[in-house]
């Protein structure tokens, strides 16, 4: 089972969500919370494997409350959710620790095999509105020129392997595009993250985009 926890200060979209997410044999609502603090208080109490947090909250906001989670030993999965998609909160989430991002009005069908893939390890955001956040991140901040400096350490199977994670590309896909073992691309992945001071390919997935790479 997928123990999910969910956070919004609406609780009709929290009801929703459980609706949706209870049809699945595969996920349980363990709890639900309607502010950051009491976010960190239900992943203490019940140790479950994904969040899916709303950043924009009265008193204690997502954004603190990912950054306090992200903290914790063994942390779950945490997925932010927007109601927009060129929201700038979303950058920050996914800088603080998010693993993605889901747009509030993503299908239902389309939700429950998102949470799966996200609980699975593997990066949840679309491309196209992520090189959109990006793009205007940069406009206000050196992060591209940053970035470039730090993928001209990488040699360039590293880099190849830091574009495929730029598209959220799971282990499996990019061991398929580039011609090598799962586990050889685990521990490319691995490098790439220490190498990069990043704490999960999210994070290097942005590097990626805001270096430019296969833009």
């Amino acid at each position: 089972m997928i123990r999910v926890v969910l956070v919004d200060d609406e609780r009709m979209v929290c009801a929703h969500l459980r609706t949706i997410l209870g049809s699945a044999g595969d996920i349980e609502v363990v709890d639900e919370a309607y502010d950051g603090a009491a976010a960190v208080e239900a992943v203490l109490r019940h140790r479950p494997d994904l969040v899916l947090m709303d950043l924009r909250m009265p008193g204690v906001d997502g954004l603190t409350a990912i950054e306090r989670i992200a903290a914790l030993q063994a942390p779950p999965v945490i997925v932010a959710l927007t109601t927009f998609d060129a929201d700038h909160y979303v950058i920050r989430a996914l800088r603080l620790g998010a693993g993605g991002f889901l747009l509030k009005s993503t299908p239902p069908e389309d939700l429950v095999e998102l949470v799966r893939v996200a609980a699975d390890g593997h990066t949840v955001m679309s491309a196209a509105a992520t090189r959109r956040l990006v793009s205007s991140a940069a406009e206000r901040t050196s992060e591209r020129d940053q970035n470039r400096a730090l993928i001209e350490e990488l040699t360039e199977r590293e880099t190849e392997v830091l574009a495929c994670l730029g598209e959220g590309l799971s282990n499996a896909q990019i061991a398929g595009r580039l011609y090598l073992s799962e586990a050889t691309v685990k521990g490319y992945v691995s490098r790439l993250l220490e190498k990069l001071g990043c704490a999960n390919r999210t994070q290097a997935g942005l590097v990626a985009y805001e270096a430019g790479l296969g833009t």
